[in-house]
C-alpha cells in the first residue's frame, strides 16, 4: 500500500518525457549541426548546442560520471517519495518533474553521449537550455513552494 501512495503523481513523467523528446528530435533535424533560428528577435532564439556536461557545461566531457550521478540523484528521489508517502501533493508533483526531466536528460547522454540544449534567451546572457531543464527547474520551484507554504500553515496553526 505504501508503494502505491509513494508512487502517486508518477504519470507526470510520462509528458514531461514526451515533450522533451519530441522537442529536442524536432531541434536536432531542425537546427542540427550548428544552426540559429530567432523565434522572438531580442528575446528567444533555437540554438542547437551539445552540452557534454551538466548545467553551464560543468564537468563537460566526464560523460560516465554525470550519467552515474544523474542516476543516483533520480534513485535518491525515488527513494524519498516511497518512503514519505503523506508528504504534499505539491511537494510530490514537484519531485516527479525533476525526475521526469533528469530522465529526458539521461536519455540523451545514454542516446547521444551529450545532451542536446536549444532553448537560448536572448535577452539576457544565459546558458542554452532545454526543455529538460525547464521541468527541472519547474520542479524544484514547486517543492520549494511547497515547503515554504507548509512552514507557513505550521507557523500559523502551530
Amino acid at each position: 500500500m505504501q508503494l502505491r501512495r509513494g508512487c502517486r503523481l508518477w504519470w507526470l513523467t510520462l509528458p514531461v518525457l514526451a515533450i522533451d523528446r519530441v522537442l529536442k528530435r524536432l531541434a536536432i533535424a531542425a537546427l542540427a549541426p550548428s544552426g540559429v533560428r530567432t523565434a522572438i528577435p531580442g528575446v528567444l532564439s533555437w540554438a542547437y548546442t551539445q552540452n557534454e556536461g551538466a548545467a553551464f557545461s560543468l564537468l563537460s566531457g566526464r560523460s560516465l560520471l554525470l550519467t552515474l550521478l544523474t542516476l543516483a540523484l533520480i534513485a535518491g528521489v525515488l527513494i524519498y517519495l516511497l518512503r514519505r508517502p503523506d508528504d504534499p501533493t505539491l511537494l510530490r508533483a514537484g519531485f516527479w518533474l525533476i525526475i521526469g526531466g533528469g530522465l529526458g536528460n539521461l536519455w540523451d547522454r545514454l542516446a547521444y553521449g551529450h545532451v542536446v540544449d536549444f532553448i537560448r534567451l536572448d535577452f539576457v546572457h544565459f546558458a542554452i537550455f532545454n526543455p529538460a531543464d525547464v521541468f527541472i527547474c519547474c520542479g524544484a520551484a514547486l517543492a520549494v513552494i511547497s515547503v515554504l507554504l507548509s512552514e507557513r500553515k505550521e507557523r500559523e496553526h502551530g
